[in-house]
């Protein structure tokens, strides 16, 4: 379940960093994608833990926000769906050559 929450926090944070402050994107960063600890964040930004743990809860709470709204998360995942079925299909086309160079003009838009 932890893995599951990380690696979803991480894919919001991809799609809606740029929403996001400085700081935010600062703590987020180290936090998901470095794995620095929280009192590692701390002692880096000369702040409380708390203050860290805080604003990394916030930043989730808004990245979900963002998410509920936008939808960009979801659409990726169906559109990866998608694709794997298109996949999967084009070994029965007749034209795979032509099929093969839709499905990655189809990936380029991710």
């Amino acid at each position: 379940m932890m893995l599951e929450k990380t690696t979803r926090l991480t894919y919001l944070f991809d799609f809606y960093q740029s929403l996001l402050t400085p700081k935010q994107k600062s703590y987020m960063s180290l936090y998901y994608l470095d794995d620095f600890s929280l009192g590692e964040i701390a002692e880096e930004y000369s702040v409380s833990r708390q203050a860290v743990y805080d604003n990394i809860k916030r930043t989730e709470a808004m990245l979900e926000q963002y998410e509920e709204k936008l939808l960009l998360f979801q659409k990726f995942q169906e559109r990866q769906k998608i694709m794997t079925k298109l996949r999967e299909l084009s070994t029965s086309v007749e034209d795979s050559e032509a099929f093969e160079i839709l499905l990655q003009e189809l990936e380029k838009l991710d």
